[in-house]
């Protein structure tokens, strides 16, 4: 049972929180100081994400076959390849150091 009120809990708290983000007023949104911030604040969450997903494994940091992978990502998008190739490039790289054995 304290797991399904967790659960509830965690939705509650989600759909608290994307209704607060529609309640603020445009006007608010669209001052000098602000704008800059809600415009960047997406691509920040984003990398974010995308180091915490590839450095860590529970509390630790690791450099492991994700670390490979995003290098060879970056690559690809430095040579303007389309998205789908960027995501081949990365697995592909990823698939084929843990086959060598890295981890």
């Amino acid at each position: 049972m304290t797991v399904w009120i967790a659960i509830i809990g965690a939705g509650v708290i989600a759909f608290v929180l994307k209704l607060t983000g529609y309640s603020v007023p445009p006007a608010l949104l669209e001052r000098p100081k602000v704008a800059p911030v809600i415009d960047l604040l997406p691509a920040a969450l984003l990398a974010a994400l995308v180091v915490m997903q590839t450095f860590t494994d529970g509390p630790a940091l690791v450099l492991d076959a994700r670390a490979a992978a995003l290098v060879a990502a970056a690559a690809a998008l430095l040579l303007r390849a389309p998205f789908i190739v960027v995501v081949i490039v990365a697995a592909a790289t990823a698939a084929g150091l843990r086959m060598l054995g890295w981890p």
